[in-house]
């Protein structure tokens, strides 16, 4: 129902910034709740931001608390993701994920990798 398109992601030395972003598109109108995951190489995928579409309520990782902010134009139907200071700990690949509502289905793109140098 939902398709998603991930943007931003690349290569950064430790302590630069980079700015991810998710277009969606389809059942746009059943959305509840926007995220971004990742998962580096033999790790288990973690969420890192979540908010809703509705009320722009958010969430954090308490890893990226304080560096990460998560936001939404919802007549874009996307979702940013900007990171600040980054560390090489946050390479990984980012998943933009949306949680639609009433059905509790869950719709992910296909990842950008974030690569950060030290």
């Amino acid at each position: 129902q939902v398709q998603l398109v991930e943007s931003g992601g690349g290569l950064v030395q430790a302590g630069g910034s980079l700015r991810l972003s998710c277009a969606a598109s389809g059942n746009i109108f059943s959305i509840n709740d926007m995220g971004w995951y990742r998962q580096a190489p033999g790790k288990q995928r973690e969420l890192v931001a979540a908010i809703n579409r509705d009320e722009g309520s958010t969430n954090y990782a308490d890893s990226v608390k304080g560096r990460f902010t998560i936001s939404r134009d919802n007549a874009k139907n996307t979702v940013l993701l900007q990171m600040n200071s980054l560390k090489p700990e946050d390479t990984a690949v980012y998943y933009c994920n949306v949680h639609l509502r009433v059905s509790g289905i869950r719709f992910w793109g296909r990842g950008t990798q974030v690569t950060v140098s030290s």
